[in-house]
């Protein structure tokens, strides 16, 4: 079951003529918001590269100057670079400044007129305790400079996701599985998007024509954990990566098994995306992604 601390409870490669029927065919398609060409970010049940969608009603856009390889937590790309080579220039003045100061010292002038002895090391020490203040205070303004970003309105928010909505996902699973094999179009259109319902449509309709049917069954869902969750205008989005077994069949007209084992089933991991309209309570598949 999806566990309540972000993990709830598939593998394949990418798409393979028949030999993967289920819904999706193995493809990868729909639409993700404005992260439809963006690859989702790895979870322990899918570690490795999501495939990029391969169909898709959303236009490309070009990629943000932000990249959120987590949306949990983003680290600024020039937040670990040492600070000298951020800015040489500061580092110059600076160690000029104290070298200048320095040499002022042991040739007898000091740091604060002309002192000698004890008085010219207390403003010795007076001087760099001002220069550490100065520069504590560049650095953060530099910091601010350098590490300022601005994130497209469109790229959202975090959204919190509850364990109600990880049932959801995987009654959406297993309801979408059921509908496919009973080849019911108006049951998925109350459980996806209108792009993925005519995506389905179109799949079903290709193997009809071509004399095959696919029949799934014991569907069991095995695994499952969050990629990203985000509120783009008003829309709450969520990608989910879920792993689950189930026996994939296709037969010809005759019943004929044209691919796929009635008796052994398959372990499938794919990435979801679910979509929550801002006026309904009730999430839809927008979005489905093939693993490595």
């Amino acid at each position: 079951m999806f566990a309540t601390n972000l993990t709830f409870g598939f593998t394949c490669g990418f798409w393979v003529p028949y030999a993967e029927a289920r819904p999706g065919q193995g493809m990868s398609i729909g639409s993700r918001g404005h992260r439809t060409w963006q690859i989702p970010t790895p979870t322990r049940t899918s570690p490795h590269i999501t495939a990029p969608i391969e169909r898709s009603m959303m236009p490309r856009v070009p990629p943000s100057t932000v990249h959120f390889s987590n949306p949990m937590r983003f680290t600024p790309p020039q937040s670990r670079v040492p600070y000298q080579n951020r800015h040489p220039f500061l580092t110059g003045f600076v160690g000029g400044f104290l070298g200048a100061g320095l040499f002022g010292l042991l040739s007898g002038h000091g740091l604060v007129g002309g002192l000698h002895g004890f008085l010219s090391f207390i403003g010795f020490l007076i001087q760099i305790g001002l220069v550490v203040v100065l520069i504590m205070w560049l650095i953060k303004r530099f910091r601010l400079k350098t590490n300022t970003f601005t994130v497209p309105q469109q790229r959202g928010t975090i959204s919190q996701i509850t364990a109600a909505d990880y049932q959801s996902f995987q009654k959406i699973l297993m309801d979408i599985q059921t509908a496919w094999n009973q080849q019911d179009i108006p049951a998925m259109q109350h459980m996806a998007t209108p792009e993925m319902v005519a995506y389905f449509r179109e799949q079903l309709s290709t193997l009809t024509r071509e004399g095959l049917r696919n029949i799934v069954s014991d569907v069991r869902f095995l695994q499952g954990d969050l990629s990203e969750a985000w509120v783009e205008n008003g829309t709450t989005y969520a990608t989910v990566a879920m792993r689950y077994s189930l026996v994939d069949l296709t037969t010809d007209v005759l019943g004929q098994v044209v691919h796929g084992s009635s008796t052994h089933p398959t372990t499938v991991t794919e990435v979801w995306t679910f979509v929550r309209p801002s006026n309904q309570s009730q999430w839809f598949l927008s979005a489905l992604q093939q693993t490595r």
